[in-house]
């Protein structure tokens, strides 16, 4: 497949293979600070680092990772990576099941062509509302789910109201 998308202003992903069974991926990471922490409660995944380093906190534990060595994150497991170098980092990434993983890809990818994102090069709460709650199957925030859940309803139904969609 090849085609490229732009996650966050650190990270793009190059989609390399999608079927029910898997997604298949390489992500480029720069430098940066890492997401939230968060979850996927129907898929695991397994990634090998091709080169630079990414630092892992996987359920608490952190732990650094270069070229030629891997991780798997099972599915449920509260985590987050981020580059902590100076230069690029590119693993490759594979999610299995696929479930609508790639469909929260190319969501994340069509805010930031729009240009709906803050100074930071981010999508706003309104927008994140909107997708945390369409695609609650594939990428949940960690935390209280009965105070996370309502919260990113109002601000999905918000996010709504002013244009953002799934």
């Amino acid at each position: 497949m090849g085609e490229t998308l732009k996650i966050t202003p650190t990270e793009s992903i190059e989609i390399l293979a999608s079927d029910p069974e898997a997604l298949l991926l390489e992500a480029t990471y720069l430098p940066g600070k890492p997401p939230p922490k968060h979850f996927h409660p129907e898929q695991d995944e397994h990634f090998e680092v091709l080169h630079g380093e990414v630092r892992v906190d996987l359920a608490g534990e952190v732990r650094s990772y270069s070229a030629g060595e891997e991780f798997d994150v099972p599915r449920g497991t509260i985590h987050t990576f981020w580059n902590p170098g100076d230069g690029s980092a590119r693993v490759r990434w594979r999610t299995s099941p696929a479930g609508r993983t790639e469909q929260w890809f190319r969501a994340i990818n069509r805010i930031q062509v729009e240009g709906r994102v803050g100074k930071d090069g981010m999508p706003g709460p309104l927008a994140f509302g909107v997708l945390l709650t369409e695609y609650r199957d594939v990428f949940r925030l960690a935390g209280p789910d009965r105070l996370l859940r309502p919260a990113l309803a109002l601000l999905g139904e918000i996010g709504r109201r002013r244009g953002y969609r799934a």
